[in-house]
């Protein structure tokens, strides 16, 4: 069982703005709060956002390097999946392979990908229809 995940962040006002919003739709609650971060629980995990500091902001995330490549999270429904879709369209976030949005991830994957503001893929999977 997965205790917490801690990520460092470039703007952390920015992350609040983002995550603030989405992990609310997950089901997470607001946890702890201080000067430089954040984190929201879901039972007994919870995710951390802190501000990096200046000195280690020169070499922007990239999703292919080593370390993290995506969180992936569990949406409640198909329906729920349309509903965080146009939200995300509503806030200007892009859609990751909107060409091949919902089923990016397989015929039988109903899913949306999209990126959070340190351009961390963060992908919302339906309950599997088998």
């Amino acid at each position: 069982m997965l205790h917490h995940v801690e990520i460092y962040v470039s703007n952390l006002s920015k992350s609040v703005e983002f995550w603030g919003w989405l992990l609310p739709e997950l089901g997470y609650e607001r946890y702890q709060k201080w000067d430089s971060g954040i984190s929201w629980k879901y039972q007994e995990t919870y995710l951390v956002f802190v501000q990096a500091e200046e000195r280690y902001l020169d070499v922007p995330y990239h999703r292919c390097r080593a370390g993290l490549n995506h969180l992936a999270f569990h949406g409640k429904s198909r329906e729920h999946i349309d509903e965080i879709t146009q939200a995300l369209l509503e806030k200007g976030i892009q859609i990751l392979y909107k060409d091949k949005h919902p089923y990016a991830g397989g015929k039988d994957y109903y899913a949306v990908f999209f990126e959070d503001p340190d351009r961390i893929k963060v992908e919302l999977v339906a309950p599997s229809m088998a």
